[in-house]
């Protein structure tokens, strides 16, 4: 048993207000949450050391990292020295390549609480109760949606939204500049589409609006412009190091296209430059664990039940096999607050005694497994397109229920 919880503890919440006051879905959100949260209270930080070079060509002066980790400061400051005393470092590789960056997809309503949670601290059931109150007020289409795609007949209608915003302040210039006769498609798909496409704004320009409620406007809106626009093209910058035997790298990229400002963050640097030591220090660091879960990073979670995946394909590709829907994630995190399971810290999601308790209970049973939960959510999306037989699907759920009562039952004893 865990942070102090004893078992009886543990088993008096799951057999009262515990356990059986979670449903499906609850449940596996509450143990994505504990899990992160045991994870990363029982992580135990390494220090390491690496020397931090500056140096420069051309009167740009840039840094580089050693390749090197150092597990004491004796071992960094001495190889410090070294390379103080060298006074040059000599370049040994150059690796430059293109690289296109391609639009974001259209917000579908997952995305859209992710983003808003992360980059202004909305809740998830803020910015749907925003996005709802948007809709409702004809300035974005529904924002209930799992997609983030749009018809090839909705796809039509682009060019006079993007135009349109040439009437709204914030994004006048910018949707002024766009070929409207030669859209990014990567968001039209007519096979992606199920009850409802991505979201977009109408036609319909707010005029007045709170603060809150022009943030998620302005996203929305703001979305469609980045989508429709080019893609980044990017020349990528790898370089290779080397002083009185130490290895440096560095990293950098030159946006070639689709943005004004220059990015440079090398200069123009060949294989065998020699570069002046223009300074050498030792950096203390320390591993880090994982993060405590936010409500981005959980709805990323529930979105690919439990799946840690950072390309976008792969988690288009897992929407239908997740914990919830768009519509009812927020409501299912709302349950773990309202229900004093988890509460926040800031902007983290920090579980509660109660709530650690009854992970406790059942952190290995059928009830939290976070896989099977979402593949419960894909065969229900298959009976609704009749791919799948529902009295099959009927009589998995009895076995199912039958098997986590007994596996309670005999938490209990």
């Amino acid at each position: 048993w865990i942070v102090g919880i004893n078992a009886s503890q543990a088993l008096a919440v799951a057999a009262g207000r515990g356990v059986w006051s979670l449903g499906r879905v609850q449940t596996p959100t509450l143990a994505i949450i504990c899990s992160r949260y045991l994870e990363n209270k029982a992580f135990k930080p390494a220090t390491y050391f690496r020397l931090k070079l500056s140096t420069a060509k051309e009167g740009t002066e840039f840094t580089v990292l050693s390749t090197e980790k150092f597990d004491g400061r004796e071992k960094a400051e001495a190889a410090c020295a070294e390379v103080i005393g060298a006074r040059t470092v000599r370049v040994v590789n150059v690796e430059r390549k293109e690289a296109r960056e391609q639009p974001p997809l259209l917000y579908d309503l997952t995305t859209l609480q992710k983003e808003a949670n992360s980059r202004y601290g909305f809740s998830a059931e803020k910015t749907l109760d925003i996005a709802q109150s948007l809709y409702e007020k004809k300035f974005i289409t529904y924002p209930r949606t799992g997609s983030r795609y749009i018809s090839e007949d909705v796809a039509e209608e682009i060019p006079a939204l993007i135009g349109n915003m040439t009437r709204y302040p914030r994004f006048a210039e910018y949707a002024g500049r766009m070929d409207t006769a030669s859209l990014s498609r990567r968001s039209v798909d007519n096979e992606k589409i199920a009850d409802h496409h991505a979201l977009l704004p109408t036609e319909n320009l707010p005029s007045e609006l709170d603060a809150d409620h022009r943030i998620v406007y302005e996203m929305v809106a703001g979305r469609m412009l980045e989508t429709f626009s080019g893609a980044c093209v990017k020349e990528n910058t790898s370089l290779t190091l080397q002083s009185a035997g130490h290895d440096f790298t560095a990293r950098g990229s030159i946006i070639t296209e689709e943005k004004e400002e220059d990015m440079t963050l090398l200069p123009d640097i060949v294989q065998g430059d020699e570069l002046p030591v223009k300074g050498c220090v030792t950096e203390q660091k320390q591993t880090r664990p994982r993060p405590l879960h936010t409500e981005s990073s959980l709805l990323a979670a529930m979105e690919t039940a439990g799946r840690e995946l950072s390309d976008e394909a792969e988690r288009e590709a897992m929407k239908d096999a997740g914990i919830g829907t768009p519509a009812t994630r927020a409501a299912i995190i709302e349950t773990l607050f309202a229900r004093e399971y988890v509460r926040r810290e800031k902007k983290s999601l920090v579980p509660t005694d109660k709530g650690l308790a009854v992970y406790a209970v059942v952190r290995d049973k059928k009830i939290a497994d976070v896989a099977m939960t979402g593949g419960w959510e894909l065969a229900l999306s298959k009976i609704a397109t009749g791919e799948m037989d529902a009295p099959t699907f009927h009589r998995g759920i009895e076995v199912f229920a039958s098997q986590i009562a007994k596996e309670l039952l005999e938490a209990r004893i």
